[in-house]
Formats: structure tokens, sequence, C-alpha cells
């Protein structure tokens, strides 16, 4: 895969700046602003494996989707457990996380866990 390094270094800024930035005390991050700026760049790398996937899987004929919607159209008829894990992704880092800003560090950390499963389904 050729985005793989990439893909992972946008997981791990990710991290980073939770942990460094977010300021997480118990169940809750006190700092929205790193919390929306860490889910919209796992969010990107969730589009990325996702792009990947794709590209593999449709050759010569892929172009970037242009909508989640159209994510879940062209996942769905090749790999739905991928689709899942882009649908938790989506509700939980860029919609909770990034839109709505969620202090929820369980919330965010479901969002993170389906990227990496994502990510662990492409590289089999």
């Amino acid at each position: 895969m050729n985005n793989y390094q990439e893909i992972t270094r946008y997981l791990d800024n990710a991290r980073e700046i939770l942990s460094t930035k977010a300021n997480k005390q118990g169940q809750v991050y006190k700092d929205i602003k790193y919390v929306q700026m860490a889910s919209g760049t796992a969010y990107s790398a969730a589009l990325m494996i996702a792009d990947e996937y794709l590209r593999k899987k449709e050759g010569a004929k892929f172009t970037k989707p242009n909508s989640i919607d159209e994510y879940r159209i062209r996942l769905n008829r090749h790999n739905k457990t991928l689709m899942a894990y882009l649908n938790k992704a989506y509700d939980m880092l860029h919609l909770a996380g990034y839109y709505h800003g969620t202090p929820s560090v369980g919330t965010i950390k479901q969002g993170m866990e389906a990227t990496q499963k994502m990510l662990a389904l492409i590289l089999n």
C-alpha cells in the first residue's frame, strides 16, 4: 500500500494531539479545539484508507468519492465491514468530534479504534 506511511502519520498525529494538548481529565477532554483538530486528522486518515481500498478494487476506473454517501455506496459493493467501520469513524470522529466538538474520551476512542480496524482490514 503506497499511502500506508501517510495514513499512519495522520493517526499518530491525532493521538499525539489528544495526549499532549486536549487536556484529558477522566473521561472528558477539556480543550475542545484540540479534540476537533485530532478528530479531523483521524477522520482524514479513515477517508485515505477508504480511498486506498477503492483504488485497489476499482483500478483505472477509480475516482475519489465526493461525499460520504458516495463512499457508502461504493464500499457497500465491495466490503460491508469496511463500510461499517467508516460509518463509525464518520459518526464518532467527523460528526461528534470535529463538527460538534464532543468532550467525550469514549466517543473519540471508538472512532479511533474504528479507523485502526479499517487500516488492519485493508492490510490483510
